[in-house]
């Protein structure tokens, strides 16, 4: 089945990044780590797939010993958001969305690429990986205990949490050509001109849904995929799984299989839902971007806020209590600890490399031809995730007294 010929979409960006997506291995392909673009493409997958796995021992450790089921929950119900979200992102003329979503960005290869070159397997990782941090950062500030607006609360902050850390890996990507986006972009223009000298028909690049754009990441990216998609995931996770097992009513067998199956999909389901404010606007190339674009910061705006105010009051709380939570933070501290300042070390040494030729670009693309991020933006993420995270590990070596909700329940 051809997935890529010359001159369409996916050839162009495949080419820009460096690689030729004809003749692709329709499951999997494996290149030595020193063949890829640059240097950065092996140090990022090695940590985030090390993230996963860290993620998954974390997750069984927890249901072995403090009877909880919701980070294996959580964990499973990321790769089945991804397997139902990924797929027609890459392949929208396979379940026909060609008019309704089209052509959204191509990654570059890694040394493993599932589907036609299509899948990084780190891009597999990275949700579970980072789902599983942002979860375990907020159960440690103690916002989970057993009530649906507790259930509410935390998940806001999940938003603003996982949304901090992926954006400060988002924000990067296309300035390192770890993924370029199907945009009409002058950086495409030394590419095409290849294409045409050679005498292949370019297409014209652009897709309506991949605009309007924060820097060099689309909006819609960063408020469906990094904000309220996980957000929504860990509500119903803990909905369905963490308060049963909190009151005593562990789900076990089947049980727990449908809850995380319907985690991982209704997270899914929510997504078209969440873009009804700015899909009214227009989706196609006649859609109104001004007003979308008021839309998209208001919606940021207001999920910050609420996040922020959420954050202080819990803070209050915990100088006045404590020993509130400070069971959940013990076991959560054995993934924070290494996971989390992993990932941003990791990173800040990544945008520290970056940040010669960031300063350098003119009119928002580097010497190098690739679009940079936002950099006050990603400074931001970076205070708020240190911030949060340092409180979690803080509050995790914490002498107080207090016993689990989950392991008072299950015994």
């Amino acid at each position: 089945m051809a997935v890529c010929t010359a001159g369409d979409v996916p050839s162009i960006i495949t080419r820009y990044l460096g690689f030729d997506c004809a003749n692709a291995n329709p499951v999997i392909t494996v290149r030595n780590p020193a063949d890829l673009a640059n240097w950065t493409l092996p140090v990022l997958e090695i940590t985030i797939i090390l993230g996963a796995v860290l993620a998954l021992l974390h997750a069984i450790r927890r249901w072995r010993r403090d009877g909880d089921p919701t980070n294996l929950t959580i964990w499973v119900a990321s790769l089945v958001y991804l397997f139902v979200i990924e797929p027609p992102l890459y392949f929208p003329e396979w379940f026909h969305a060609q008019e309704a979503m089209g052509f959204m960005f191509s990654h570059n290869v890694f040394t493993v690429n599932l589907m036609y070159d299509r899948l990084p397997l780190y891009i597999v990782a990275i949700y579970p990986a980072l789902s599983q941090l942002a979860y375990e950062i907020v159960r440690s500030w103690g916002f989970f205990d057993g009530t649906t607006r507790s259930a509410v609360k935390g998940s806001v902050v999940m938003a603003v949490v996982f949304q901090a850390f992926y954006e400060i890996f988002d924000q990067l990507g296309p300035q390192l050509k770890w993924w370029a986006w199907n945009v009409d972009a002058p950086f495409y223009s030394d590419t095409i001109a290849q294409m045409q000298a050679q005498g292949v028909h370019a297409d014209k690049l652009g897709n309506p849904a991949a605009v309007p754009t924060l820097a060099s990441v689309p909006w819609g990216s960063v408020w469906l995929f990094a904000t309220v998609s996980f957000a929504v995931l860990v509500f119903l996770a803990v909905r369905l799984v963490y308060n049963p097992t909190v009151a005593g009513h562990r789900p076990r067998g089947l049980s727990w299989v449908w809850r995380t199956l319907v985690t991982g999909v209704l997270a899914v389901v929510s997504l078209p839902l969440l873009s009804i404010p700015t899909g009214i606007f227009g989706r196609d190339e006649h859609a109104n971007l001004t007003a979308q674009h008021i839309v998209y910061v208001t919606e940021f705006c207001i999920v910050w806020i609420l996040a922020g105010y959420a954050l202080y009051t819990q803070w209050q709380h915990l100088r006045r209590e404590p020993a509130a939570a400070v069971a959940a933070a013990r076991s959560a501290r054995p993934f924070l600890v290494v996971f989390g300042p992993l990932f941003l070390l990791v990173h800040l040494g990544l945008w520290i490399t970056a940040l010669p030729a960031f300063f350098v670009a003119k009119d928002g693309i580097t010497a190098d031809d690739t679009p940079i991020g936002n950099l006050p933006y990603v400074v931001v993420c970076f205070i708020v995730a240190t911030v949060v995270l340092g409180v979690a590990l803080a509050r995790g070596r914490s002498s107080a007294v207090e016993p689990s909700p989950v392991s008072a329940a299950s015994r």
